[in-house]
């Protein structure tokens, strides 16, 4: 069963029906919308790639602090901003409570740039961190290191919480909540090239403002990484600002939390949310529980692979500024290539074949992509070594292409298909379902998939001592989770099968029996 009848090249014509299947009509409300997720996309990338040269590039760091901070800071950080979004969203009304998630963010990063990073010297407890680095074993180097360079890890942890908070739940949740299936199937293969695109506008900018020379008549920065941190960080602010100005025209203009379409799916019932509660009714849907699981399970894959990459990408590019370019350039080509995959091929697969086939492509390109990956960094030494010396090469700067590459089909695979398939197994649900569901699954459960990776990596750390000699292990645990992640997809595709051949959009269930029957996708016993 295909997600959507393919009536879309018969309404607006083959060309326009990748490009823009955009009624006139709709632009007042669907511009704006592109212009939340521009600017949310583009923060995100930007913010991707610093935190990464701050942290693997810092004093005493390296890669093998990634998976320390996605354990020890990361994700208590996950499971305090959605109790606190939860609280505020009991409180306040859907649009106030955007604000307010912004506001925290925009306040941090301000603070960043006139405080914290410049005063880092002060502020880094270098001589603490050493005489601890003393007493404890070389495995735990990593966790030395984010205390070490706190105020790094901070940023780090902000920039991964703007993923999860901002753009998954904030973002992603809006668009879900005032878009009909119908529409969506439209709406958001445009929504992706928009993301694509900021991500392409986001490297080009790093990759030029990281290449920069240091600049003695500008007041700020002791040096041109300095220079380059404080305006990134002006940058992130300007663009947020922006979102929150789209955000609030919709608003304006009645398209928003307080459209029609909104209040005919939703009603104005306000649903009571609770940390314990989310997850409890999560644990109740078999629907849900599919869901968390291929949330889970693909950002366990992607944590095992980037911090093998992140690692040799250190050994390489070294110096903070180089190691941003280069990032930079990583994302720009995964942008260029999310594009391409946006306007030529992901509307048309949407539409044409099965939600199931749809969400399949990820975990394929992720399983085909580490092969050749893990192939070469395994095999350096054998045929695959003298592939370096043919093209004039070291071994080192071969295997960070490989990464680069793995990484840039992976992610493109994930800002194209898997976004857009999870996104739309959330429309059929009620709106309980999809608040509750959303906040712990986006913004719990993309954390614990990233924190489990992290396990995974410390407990071969603590074995091997480092990430170079644990990278085997890495390869064959990598494989079976990307093997639960299909079997995940496929159960959930039968259920999403029957609850769009059913219903477009389920009412709140009145009691545990119709919420259970909801969520598995038995039919309810009203509709809307």
């Amino acid at each position: 069963m295909s997600i959507a009848p393919n009536n879309t090249s018969k309404e607006f014509g083959p060309i326009r029906s990748f490009l823009w299947p955009i009624h006139f009509s709709e632009l007042k409300k669907f511009i704006p919308m592109l212009g939340i997720f521009f600017f949310v996309g583009f923060n995100y990338s930007i913010l991707r790639i610093t935190k990464d040269a701050l942290v693997v590039t810092a004093p005493g760091s390296g890669a093998e602090a990634l998976p320390f901070l996605k354990v020890w800071a990361i994700l208590p950080m996950a499971f305090l901003f959605t109790f606190i979004f939860t609280r505020v969203s009991n409180k306040l009304s859907r649009e106030k409570v955007f604000y307010v998630m912004m506001s925290i963010f925009i306040g941090f990063f301000f603070l960043f740039a006139l405080v914290l990073y410049p005063c880092r010297d002060t502020l880094h407890p270098h001589q603490l961190a050493d005489t601890m680095q003393s007493y404890l074993p070389l495995g735990l180097k990593g966790l030395v290191a984010i205390f070490r360079n706190w105020t790094y890890s901070a940023f780090y942890v902000m920039a991964e919480m703007w993923s999860t908070i901002i753009m998954t739940v904030l973002a992603w949740g809006f668009a879900n909540e005032v878009t009909s299936v119908k529409d969506a199937k439209r709406y958001y293969g445009v929504l992706g090239i928009a993301i694509n695109i900021s991500g392409i506008a986001a490297g080009y900018t790093v990759t030029l403002l990281s290449q920069q020379a240091f600049n003695p008549t500008l007041f700020i920065g002791t040096d041109a990484w300095g220079q380059s941190i404080f305006f990134i960080n002006a940058i992130i602010i300007v663009s947020s600002l922006a979102c929150v100005a789209c955000f609030r025209y919709m608003h304006k203009i009645g398209f928003g939390y307080n459209s029609a379409t909104y209040k005919h799916h939703h009603g104005e019932t306000k649903v009571k949310m609770g940390l314990r509660k989310n997850f409890a009714y999560l644990a109740k849907s078999k629907y849900l529980v599919c869901l968390a699981l291929i949330v889970v399970m693909y950002n366990i894959a992607i944590n095992l692979v980037e911090v093998v990459w992140k690692d040799q990408m250190k050994q390489l590019c070294p110096n903070p500024s180089e190691f941003n370019a280069y990032m930079g350039q990583v994302l720009t080509a995964g942008g260029i290539i999310a594009t391409i995959v946006s306007i030529f091929i992901l509307g048309t697969v949407i539409r044409k074949f099965s939600w199931k086939t749809s969400a399949l492509i990820s975990p394929i390109i992720m399983i085909t992509t580490g092969i050749g990956f893990f192939s070469f960094i395994l095999f350096k030494d054998t045929s695959f070594g003298s592939l370096a010396v043919w093209i004039g090469a070291t071994p080192l700067a071969v295997g960070v292409f490989f990464g680069s590459l793995q990484n840039c089909l992976a992610r493109a695979s994930k800002y194209t298909f898997f976004d857009a398939t999870k996104e739309i197994a959330f429309i059929p649900l009620s709106k309980e379902s999809k608040l509750k569901g959303k906040a712990a699954i986006d913004g719990v459960g993309s954390r614990l998939g990233k924190s489990g990776g992290s396990v995974i990596h410390q407990g071969l750390l603590m074995f091997s001592g480092t990430v170079a000699l644990s990278t085997p292990y890495v390869a064959v645990l990598l494989f079976g989770v990307i093997g639960a992640w299909m079997l995940a997809v496929k159960a959930l595709g039968k259920q999403f099968n029957v609850l769009v051949s059913q219903h477009d959009t389920l009412t709140v269930p009145e009691d545990d029996k119709q919420n259970q029957d909801i969520a598995t996708g038995a039919p309810a016993a009203t509709t809307t």
